[in-house]
């Protein structure tokens, strides 16, 4: 009966015929590919060079800032921003 079972068995298949190996192969072999993408645009593309004026165009940008923060018309939306910040003597435990 063992004969009958053995004979009815479809043979083995070498490894590289199984779709589970390959399923297992490919996740490693994708990002294998996906770094030397990356290594080529890397290489390809360089970043920018700064601007030789950087600190000029940094204090400029605080300027306008300052400038800004100085407008009258803020003025509501600052005192109630500040006034939510700080603590009211309504809300301060008593000492006993």
């Amino acid at each position: 009966m063992s004969n009958n079972v053995a004979q009815a068995q479809a043979p083995e298949l070498p490894w590289w015929r199984h779709a589970h190996v390959w399923l297992l192969i490919s996740g490693p072999a994708i990002v294998v590919v996906a770094g030397f993408v990356t290594l080529w645009l890397a290489v390809r593309t360089p970043d920018p060079v700064v601007e030789d004026d950087y600190y000029q165009r940094g204090l400029n940008i605080n300027e306008t800032l300052r400038k800004q923060q100085s407008d009258r018309s803020m003025l509501p939306a600052v005192k109630g921003r500040n006034h939510a910040a700080t603590e009211d003597d309504a809300m301060r435990p008593v000492d006993k």
